[in-house]
């Protein structure tokens, strides 16, 4: 089981050399008087916010709405005096106190509830007579739940959450890669909380969990990187998680302590304990703890978008440990700081890897255009292939011949999984569970479980493969692991030994599951062979039609706060020509836009395009301003595509405030249109790519709402006995003259503006903000 198995708690694998109690189950506590005791089959069943009990370091109380008690734990006559029979129909100022009383009408008047609130008892008869205690109010259905806890050393719990969490903070926001932020989270709340061993684990898309960060006492074994099946954690204890983010047992060997009565009197149904921080918790997640030699655990919730996406699990093995409550609140504060920062950190990681890739997939090209060998062969002997998006082994096959690199499978099966995996259109497609395609491909899991496919029609098809996770994630790994699985006790049900070996079974056949970059940089790849092969063959005209349609967008994506709308029209005869444009996001959000002509026509001209378009989104992705950018395409062109020549626009635009920063090399100038008039904007920066001559400049602009800006081709104003800025003098008029809320309507139009015969291919987009912006 796992940090939290069969309880929402933490249960992550911690060990100790013996651990000698008797077995939980054979013990004589009834940890949930409110329902039946539970078997590891009905676990996932088991209602464990309902226990009917809590655990003995508080007392608790549930009021009606006149402050009666009607229902009350069972240690109240130890903790202050008053019998529970008694108790019952009370007020809560005759039982404990005015002070209490005050301080629950106060957490009322304020809607505070869950935070505490520490005052001083009332004199009484019971153990917590003028005690310093923590009250926390939650409600519960049509109850007020009070919950007070004795405070142990208050001046140092002070110290600890305030002048700890504050700077611990700063040291969060240090980070920069989801892996710091978990090794720094671990050992911050190790150091506020005092346990033994602090984890991170981290959720999968199916629930199943990993230690990805772990902060202990030197002397305890690692078990960073370990592994726990979905089902440690089911359904009912992953929600308690998102609504309640903190949890403590102060000592695993508890004797529970019954609410009188275990059911409530008006609902006739057990205390919904939820939101309670006394909570008794499931039999089986202590028989687990205990299995572990585990005294004392905590766990703090870690939640992204609404979403549980991990766990901070803490143990202790040296005698019970109770956190102040100040403290507790501290590691929830880090907890909720982290889950805060861990999007960035995602979108850092995912940067990271995309740069990483991009600059691994610009060597393969480079080096694939200087290579005389033929290109597939040249391809398959760079084993920067598989390195490209961490595979075991890659297969191709085009043109009868099947090449392949690392270790794959037989060619039949290769073909297998082509076909089951691969799209009709031949875009990038993947699965990490071949087997569950075809029960016939289990057999080589431990080649291929995971196939990464991308192809340019049936018989023309690449693959990359990976093992199954069994095979390269062992649990007995570790030296000491190994010793603890070769002495446990036969008759232990719940260990993490075993927790390891359920999740084999359940990810058997699985392969590490792609990510959505390593299907866009396979997908470059795919566009770089192809125009690999139209620039050495010279011919394959359909192929090169192929490319085109590749590189040239049906139609604009989507942009949040942005409309974007595109239009392509080929050449008088469909002649294949080098107009192209691209638009995306980056990883703050910036859209890019570019519009691009290529000279010539048929298989040159896509290639070259094809080179360049790939070479921008490299550049714009590694951080380059747009004028940057241009300047590095004009090197791509001289270096790669000698002879070469063409033009381009590049712009960013920030969606929120609508900022505009745009570079040219020899494009035809932007047209910006206002409500009140319609400008066409300098001609910006560098000639022609391809001539080595001028630098880019970078020019800014700020597009309001209603605003319109327009990149085009020459294929759009340039007409046989026609002025060009005539031309474009009446593209302009026509565009301040047309211009409304059909943004469709109004391009259609544009692309009749000027008369004549349509002798070029012909490119237009045109962008405006959305709605308004405060």
């Amino acid at each position: 089981m796992s940090p939290d198995s069969a309880e929402s708690s933490d249960v992550l694998p911690s060990t100790s050399p013996a651990f000698d109690a008797a077995p939980i189950h054979a013990r004589p506590f009834n940890h949930t008087p409110a329902y039946p005791p539970p078997d590891l089959e009905s676990c996932d069943q088991e209602p464990i916010h309902v226990p009917g009990a809590i655990q003995p370091h508080g007392l608790l109380v549930a009021l009606d709405d006149e402050q009666r008690i009607v229902t009350a734990s069972r240690n109240i006559e130890r903790l202050v005096g008053h019998r529970t029979a008694d108790v019952l129909g009370a007020s809560l100022t005759d039982v404990l106190g005015p002070s209490a009383t005050a301080a629950l009408d106060l957490a009322l008047e304020d809607g505070d509830l869950l935070s505490p609130i520490r005052i001083r008892l009332d004199p009484n008869d019971g153990t917590l007579s003028s005690c310093d205690v923590d009250l926390v109010v939650h409600r519960s259905g049509g109850r007020t739940v009070v919950e007070l806890e004795p405070v142990e050393s208050p001046q140092l719990s002070a110290t600890v959450s305030y002048r700890s969490a504050r700077t611990a903070v700063a040291r969060l926001t240090e980070t920069e890669t989801t892996a710091e932020l978990c090794e720094r989270l671990a050992t911050e709340i190790r150091q506020v909380t005092g346990f033994d061993r602090v984890m991170v684990y981290r959720f999968d898309e199916h629930w199943n969990g990993e230690v990805v960060a772990e902060d202990r006492r030197e002397d305890l074994n690692p078990f960073l990187g370990l592994h726990y099946p979905a089902t440690d954690i089911p359904a009912q204890a992953r929600r308690l998680y998102t609504v309640n983010w903190t949890r403590l047992i102060a000592d695993i060997a508890y004797e529970p302590v019954p609410l009188e009565p275990v059911l409530d009197p008006a609902s006739g149904a057990p205390l919904d304990l939820s939101h309670s921080v006394l909570r008794s918790v499931s039999p089986i997640h202590i028989e687990y703890l205990s299995n572990m030699g585990v005294s004392a655990s905590m766990s703090v919730s870690m939640v992204k978008d609404g979403a549980l996406w991990g766990l901070v699990a803490c143990h202790h093995y040296s005698g019970p440990l109770r956190v102040p409550f100040d403290a507790r609140s501290a590691a929830e504060f880090l907890g909720q700081t982290a889950s805060h920062l861990i999007d960035d950190r995602e979108r850092a990681d995912h940067h990271a890897d995309e740069r990483r890739s991009s600059a691994l997939l610009g060597g393969i090209t480079t080096s694939l255009a200087g290579d005389p060998r033929p290109v597939y062969d040249a391809l398959y002997s760079d084993e920067r292939l598989l390195s490209l998006v961490g595979a075991h082994g890659t297969a191709l096959f085009a043109d009868g011949q099947l090449l392949t690199l690392g270790e794959v499978p037989p060619a039949s099966v290769l073909h297998d999984i082509a076909a089951r995996v691969g799209a009709a259109d031949g875009k990038a497609t993947a699965t990490n569970h071949l087997a569950g395609l075809s029960p016939d491909l289990a057999e080589w899991a431990h080649l291929a479980a995971g196939a990464l496919h991308i192809g340019n029609g049936p018989d023309r098809w690449m693959l990359w493969l990976r093992p199954e996770i069994e095979k390269t994630v062992d649990w007995g790994g570790d030296p000491t692991n190994k010793l603890i699985a070769a002495t446990e006790d036969p008759s232990v049900r719940l260990s993490p030994r075993k927790s390891f070996a359920k999740w084999r079974q359940v990810v058997r056949g699985q392969s590490l599951p792609w990510e959505s970059w390593q299907l866009e940089v396979v997908e470059n790849l795919r566009q770089h062979l192809s125009a690999e092969l139209l620039r050495r063959t010279h011919e394959h005209t359909t192929l090169a039609e192929s490319l085109q349609r590749t590189l040239v967008l049906d139609e604009a994506p989507s942009f949040d706060g942005l409309e974007v709308l595109a239009r392509y029209r080929p050449a008088k005869g469909s002649q294949l020509g080098g107009d192209w444009w691209d638009a995306f996001s980056l990883p703050d959000g910036t859209v890019v836009m570019a519009v691009g002509d290529v000279a010539g026509h048929g298989v040159s001209a896509a290639t070259a395009m094809a080179q360049i378009r790939t070479g921008l989104r490299a550049y714009m992705i590694d951080g380059q301003s747009p004028a940057a950018c241009v300047d590095r395409l004009d090197v791509l062109t001289r270096t790669l595509l000698p002879g070469q020549t063409a033009t381009v626009v590049v712009l960013t635009i920030s969606p929120d405030t609508g900022a505009v920063r745009l570079a040219s090399a020899g494009h035809l100038p932007a047209l910006l249109v206002r409500p009140e008039q319609a400008e066409v904007l300098p001609e910006a920066g560098r000639p022609l790519l391809g001539i080595g001559f001028g630098a880019a400049r970078t020019d800014e602009l700020v597009l309001d709402p209603g605003d319109t800006l327009v990149l085009y081709t020459d294929g759009l104003v340039e007409r046989r006995g026609v002025e060009l800025d005539v031309s474009i003098e009446q593209l302009r008029s026509a565009a301040g003259t047309t211009a409304g809320a059909d943004l469709e309507g109004w391009v259609d139009a544009l692309l009749t503006t000027v008369p004549g015969t349509l002798d070029d291919d012909l490119t237009i987009v045109a962008l405006r903000p959305k709605g308004s912006r405060a």
